[in-house]
């Protein structure tokens, strides 16, 4: 059991990262990603660290698997995929709207009482679908509907009021910031508006890795496994068809992984290893590699993330590079 008195919020500065990745091209750096690493061992201490790692800075949606949690402590009777929905930023794919509308249905509500932002599927290939077809821009579509039509299911069961549902002084996001703070271990240094509309909380890189380490190694049963195991056993209704994220739980049993805007990356495996990473300029061709580079650094064989090494850089269509994980990010040699 951890402590329930989280320490001091993390400072607010401007964070001191570190190269994490090069841009190589025939053989020269031509670009450096900078960024944050953090790796912890099963017994939550810090075993590799890179940049800034506690430096306040925003999770983006990787905070969605706490969110979740908030939700389940407070009443939410989901499990299973439309669990994994609530804690996705889904692709926009038919089986998202139609697990985001069962959810509403579950609550007695509809779409007209989401109040995230309207916006195309995340995912490019049903983006151009929805074009082609004159499709416009809807509430469900958005890569946090699941999460939104979760937030007012909570809401409807407790008794609170469904129009500011989104309100930072709400009971639902005083519930979501209560269990931020407890599982991250700190206080919430700012508090802003997200992408999607919900509030966001800032924590530090260090705190977002030790959640979702709580998360995957809490006993089974708690809210905090019924979210990883959905999850884990639902990676597509979590994130969609051809994700990277999707594909980095099929590949390293166990591992439960949580994407975010802006290049943040966390992951955490259920006897609480854990990895966390923030690519400072938000890069994607970073933040993949690098998180791939952390998890071997945490033990996870290598072998198992051969397919996240990057994509290649091309010149006339050829590989002619890549985007390299720093060297201080290879993985430490086995004792003889």
């Amino acid at each position: 059991m951890y402590s329930s008195s989280p320490a001091d919020a993390p400072a607010v500065r401007e964070p001191l990262h570190a190269p994490v990745a090069h841009l190589v091209r025939g053989g020269v750096v031509e670009g450096i990603h900078y960024g944050s690493v953090v790796v912890l061992g099963a017994d939550g201490r810090v075993q590799f660290q890179l940049g800034d790692i506690e430096a306040a800075f925003y999770p983006r949606s990787a905070v969605k698997p706490l969110q979740a949690v908030a939700m389940l402590r407070a009443g939410l009777p989901l499990d299973g995929e439309l669990l994994s929905l609530a804690a996705a930023s889904h692709s926009g794919e038919e089986r998202h709207l139609a697990g985001t509308r069962r959810i509403l249905e579950l609550a007695g509500l509809a779409e007209h009482h989401l109040r995230n932002v309207p916006d195309m599927p995340f995912d490019p290939v049903v983006r151009d679908a929805w074009v082609r077809e004159g499709r416009l821009p809807s509430r469900l579509a958005q890569n946090c509907s699941g999460k939104h039509a979760a937030m007012l299911w909570t809401a409807r069961l407790n008794g609170w009021s469904l129009g500011d549902y989104l309100d930072p002084a709400h009971p639902l996001q005083q519930a979501v910031a209560a269990t931020v703070e407890e599982l991250t271990g700190q206080r919430i240094a700012r508090v802003t508006v997200d992408g999607c509309g919900a509030p966001l909380f800032s924590i530090s890189l260090h705190g977002l890795a030790r959640a979702l380490a709580r998360i995957t190694s809490a006993a089974p049963g708690t809210p905090e496994a019924r979210v990883a195991d959905a999850m884990r056993e639902h990676a597509e209704m979590a994130s969609g068809s051809g994700r990277d994220v999707a594909a980095l739980m099929r590949a390293v049993p166990g591992l439960l992984a949580k994407d975010g805007f802006e290049g943040v990356q966390v992951a955490a495996l259920p006897d609480g290893r854990a990895v966390a990473v923030k690519i400072a300029d938000g890069a994607n061709r970073a933040r993949v590699p690098v998180a791939a580079a952390a998890l071997a650094r945490a033990g996870v064989d290598p072998e198992l993330l051969t397919e996240f090494a990057g994509e290649p850089l091309l010149g006339g269509g050829e590989p002619v590079g890549c985007v390299r994980p720093v060297r201080a990010l290879d993985p430490l040699p086995l004792a003889a």
